[in-house]
């Protein structure tokens, strides 16, 4: 590991506090959000480098310029503000406290569980809001398939929002935690297969393929470990390792083929996005009627790799 010794404990605190906490509306309405602030300087810079008449080459070296400014601008900030906050009297806790907004357990939770509290009550709620956490068409998702959207996104921002970011954080504490969002940003933004996208974008896609490869599949098998109660470690990884390459994404397949195995769902199979139908394969061999029971156990077992990595983090800070 390359972070500092003092920025565990403040990993730790800052997952606590996460957890606790959430994003506190009161505040973020009065602040810009640190992923805010990150999207802007990206969209800013796409402004002036993104040139839609340039040829596909052009369109790719700017993309790999914005991915290395926005990088790189994050690496250095994330590190100086780690050295002034850990020079403050408690300065972990302070790192903490700003490590805790690059971090997603609570508000993740919250969404997937507004979901299932929206299907009990009837489809159009569940679908209202499904709609908040997920980017494909819901208008004409039935119970069942609002519920599968909601365990899919659940797997795999559990990866991206959690075990990613606390990965990064362990590896390289403020400095990685900061780039790690950054990445995954300008992904959200930028790394897309249209036209505008497809060669400007296919730095950011590529990096933030790169950044999750490692704790794509930690997370599928954090999911495993933390199985026996609720589901089956042996299906789960039996799940995993057939189905793992059936999404788009070559990351987000682990975690979702994982939490299908052991809860012994059937996920993902056709839907739209963007009003064009996509003919997905199924991954699982269990129940396809997905509604707020089973979401419901999907959210313990994503609590439960949670309270993982957090016993993680405190025996690497014991350890080290």
């Amino acid at each position: 590991m390359l972070t500092t010794a003092l920025a565990l404990p403040a990993l730790l605190l800052a997952l606590l506090i996460d957890r606790a906490l959430g994003d506190p509306e009161r505040l973020w309405r009065r602040l810009p959000h640190p992923v805010v602030l990150l999207g802007r300087a990206i969209g800013l810079l796409e402004r002036r480098l993104l040139r839609p008449d340039d040829e596909a080459a052009a369109k790719r070296r700017r993309g790999s310029v914005l991915v290395a400014l926005v990088v790189g601008g994050s690496l250095l900030l994330g590190w100086l503000l780690q050295l002034a906050l850990l020079a403050l009297p408690l300065g972990w806790l302070w790192l903490g406290i700003v490590m805790s907004t690059l971090l997603a357990q609570k508000g993740l939770i919250d969404h997937v569980r507004a979901v299932a509290m929206g299907l009990a009550i009837d489809v159009e709620t569940g679908r209202s809001a499904v709609a908040k956490i997920v980017g494909r068409d819901v208008s004409a998702l039935d119970a069942a398939g609002i519920g599968r959207a909601a365990t899919e996104s659940l797997a795999e921002n559990l990866s991206d929002g959690v075990i990613a970011p606390v990965f990064w954080a362990v590896l390289l504490g403020l400095p990685g935690l900061l780039a790690y969002k950054a990445i995954n940003t300008a992904d959200s933004m930028i790394g897309y297969l249209d036209e505008r996208y497809a060669d400007f974008g296919r730095a950011a896609a590529r990096l933030d393929d790169l950044v999750n490869l490692v704790p794509a599949r930690l997370t599928g098998f954090f999911c495993i470990v933390m199985a026996p109660g609720l589901g089956s470690p042996g299906r789960g990884l039996k799940i995993m390792w057939r189905d793992k390459g059936l999404h788009r994404s070559p990351n987000a397949g682990w975690p979702e083929a994982a939490m299908a195995g052991v809860l012994d769902l059937k996920l993902s199979g056709p839907r739209a996005y963007h009003g064009r139908q996509t003919d997905e394969p199924w991954v699982g061999d269990g129940n396809p009627e997905i509604g707020s029971e089973e979401i419901a156990r999907a959210l313990r077992l994503a609590d439960r790799v949670w309270a993982l990595a957090v016993l993680l983090v405190l025996v690497l800070w014991i350890v080290t």
